[in-house]
């Protein structure tokens, strides 16, 4: 069979069914005659057990909840393909990866790690980034993050981390936060955590989108070549639209205005045509190369830096259409690392090796049974045969009399395959020694990788960082704990230490010498990698009765060229006449639309009339302006911008040029006007 980027949606128009125009039946074909009143013994009497129909649509409307993920519970997927740019045949036989005339079809699911379901898109937090590749040797699971680390090394220690991050037991609060005891009591007492806590109290734990996210497969994986030479491998996705963040400020609020604000700009940038797109990336390293480097190629809590092992980019993936139902796909898709093609293999990461088996386990519960795989999301594209049978949720009729291996009545098939044949033939890893419960000395330097972070930091984002673990540890209870974690984090920079004490108001280290790693890596740090660019992102326009139709239209018109998604806020929906009777639809309200769901605001005249509308424009413009955002007008709207401090992030003209718009574009590419910062 050819797989291409429309396989898995044949695949799913079997399961897909539309009741629009139908006649309404029971589960079992029978057609329902009455569906607002259940069966009684007279008008006024008991409810009877006969009404099979009653007792079926409440049985399963009892039933329709499954448990949620225990960790990545909240989380929003779409569809598409992936495209390799050139054949990797020199590094792995992996077919995916060989023939950029394909296109893969792919599943990415997105997701929070410490929420419930319900929980907010926006909270501080590490962001899953799972793929799943639907190719002709099967289904290929890359099960990653937006951060390239971890917290801990071993599995054995990720129930006590969740443990730790999840809300309280006693009381069931906070919930999707780490900003309580339990957690930094957890980080104070494992000091492995300290790189990843660098990560996740930095921007990248608050995503502008799940499109302007990078995402690692975090472990250490092998590819290995038709020869049978094999080499260490690191994953990346890198967004063609860069790595955008929001503010601390601005993601709590967010969490209120629209606790969906990720998956609905995921949902509407695939709806209009804005497919979001992510470049693949590798780093190699040869099997002779692994110890002349000072980190442990294993280590799940190590990056390797880009300067000294490159990033090779050899294909992309695009994401063009959503989900058809939510449960039926996003809920029901099943992630696991162990889920590999020839080609692509394991390596001794301990983090690795538990979730092998982790994945497994999660979905026999979440999914109820070992037959998750039939279900029309999971299901492979390509054929599958083999013995196992029966169980909870059996899609598959199965046959014939032979179920087992091997056999003469079904001439000994299925048969497992050569390597030559496709078969999959794990790497010939040569392994020995002791056993013993313990981790290698090479995993015990903690805080160098931590301290590298911190020097690759512009000081803007130092500053963030700073007031990340000042807003988290100033949510912690206990002093002590308080203070143990900043003792802890003298380790990595004592001057950082030294002021998120006294922000806390402990004890500053005085007995930690100060870190000698200088090292740093540019690709690190948001900001020294940005890229500059207007598309898809979100306009605020402000307008009134009376606005300029003129200047709207040549406005409104190069804002949407540019790719920007204008709309409108006024103070009521409807329609808005202009100076020249020309007319403009209101898109949102003052009370049901906020500057903190927008990525830039331009005030188009019209408000200053009305003393209430005034008022709103200017405080939605004033904190635009205080998240570092691009505020703008023109005509009379330049008064509710008075009395800003000038920056190149706010563009004013009472008489507008010809060139406006191109202004506000240009400082709106900027993303946010850090000069503000104080």
């Amino acid at each position: 069979m050819a797989i291409n980027e429309n396989s898995k949606n044949k695949q799913l128009d079997e399961f897909r069914v539309k009741d629009q125009g139908e006649k309404m039946t029971t589960n079992q074909g029978l057609r329902v005659s009455e569906d607002e009143h259940s069966l009684k013994a007279g008008e006024r009497g008991p409810t009877l057990m006969e009404d099979f129909h009653f007792r079926e649509k409440m049985t399963h409307f009892d039933h329709e909840r499954i448990p949620e993920r225990i960790v990545h519970a909240r989380g929003y997927a779409a569809h598409g393909y992936f495209e390799v740019y050139e054949s990797m045949k020199e590094y792995t036989k992996a077919g995916f990866l060989q023939d950029p005339s394909k296109k893969t079809p792919v599943f990415v699911r997105y997701s929070t790690v410490a929420g419930s379901r319900g929980s907010g898109d926006s909270v501080r937090d590490v962001r899953g980034f799972s793929t799943k590749f639907y190719t002709e040797e099967g289904n290929y699971d890359l099960v990653g993050n937006n951060i390239p680390v971890f917290f801990i090394q071993d599995a054995i220690k990720f129930p006590d981390l969740i443990h730790a991050v999840k809300p309280e037991p006693h009381n069931e609060m906070p919930q999707a936060a780490s900003a309580h005891d339990t957690f930094w009591d957890f980080v104070a007492n494992n000091q492995e955590s300290a790189h990843m806590v660098m990560w996740h109290l930095s921007d990248r734990a608050i995503p502008r989108s799940y499109r302007m996210m990078e995402g690692f497969g975090v472990h250490t994986f092998r590819f290995v070549n038709e020869q049978g030479k094999a080499r260490f491998v690191k994953f990346h996705w890198k967004p063609v639209l860069g790595i955008k963040s929001l503010v601390w400020d601005e993601a709590q609020k967010i969490a209120g205005k629209d606790p969906d604000f990720h998956r609905r700009d995921l949902w509407e940038a695939i709806e209009m045509g804005d497919y979001p797109e992510f470049e693949f990336g590798v780093q190699m390293i040869d099997e002779e190369d692994e110890f002349k480097f000072d980190f442990d190629v294993l280590d799940p809590t190590k990056v390797w830096p880009e300067e000294e092992v490159p990033v090779k980019i050899i294909g992309k993936m695009t994401l063009n259409r959503n989900v058809d139902n939510v449960f039926a796909e996003t809920e029901q898709v099943a992630f696991h690392p162990g889920h590999v093609v020839p080609g692509i293999d394991f390596t001794n990461d301990p983090l690795l090796q538990g979730r092998l088996f982790s994945y497994t386990d999660t979905q026999l519960i979440r999914l109820g049974g070992p037959n998750f795989h039939e279900l029309p999301i999971n299901r492979p594209v390509c054929p599958f045969f083999n013995n196992q049978r029966d169980g909870y949720g059996r899609q598959t009729i199965n046959v014939g009399q032979v179920s087992y291996h091997k056999n003469s009545l079904a001439q000994n098939t299925p048969a497992p395959s050569t390597e030559e044949e496709g078969g999959y033939v794990h790497y010939q890893e040569k392994v020995e020694g002791r056993k013993v419960a313990r981790r290698s000395d090479s995993f015990k330097d903690h805080f160098s990788q931590a301290t590298m972070f911190w020097n690759s930091m512009t000081d803007v984002e130092k500053e963030h960082i700073i007031e990340a673990f000042s807003f988290e540890l100033g949510k912690v209870k206990s002093k002590d704990i308080r203070q143990q974690v900043v003792n802890m984090f003298a380790n990595v920079n004592v001057e950082l230490a030294k002021t998120v004490a006294e922000s806390l108001g402990v004890q500053a280290p005085t007995d930690v010498a100060e870190s000698t790693v200088s090292k740093s890596s540019d690709a690190l740090s948001q900001e020294k990698n940005k890229i500059k660019g207007v598309a898809t992102r979100k306009i605020a326009v402000l307008a009134g009765e009376g606005f300029s139709g003129k200047e709207m239209e040549k406005i409104f018109k190069a804002f949407e060229k540019a790719g920007t998604r204008p709309e409108v806020v006024s103070t009521k929906q409807g329609m808005l006449k202009g100076d020249d009777g020309a007319e403009l639809e209101v898109d949102h309200t003052f009370l049901t639309a906020d500057s903190v769901l927008f990525d830039g605001v331009y005030a188009a005249g019209g408000l200053t009339a009305n003393p209430k509308a005034k008022k709103q424009a200017k405080a939605f413009l004033t904190e635009a302006y205080e998240h570092f955002k691009t505020v703008g007008a023109t005509d009379d709207g330049v008064d509710l911008i008075a009395d800003l401090p000038a920056d190149p992030g706010v563009v004013s003209e009472a008489s507008p040029s010809n060139d406006y718009a191109d202004k506000f574009l240009t400082a709106l590419a900027e993303h946010r006007h850090w000069s503000r910062q104080v």
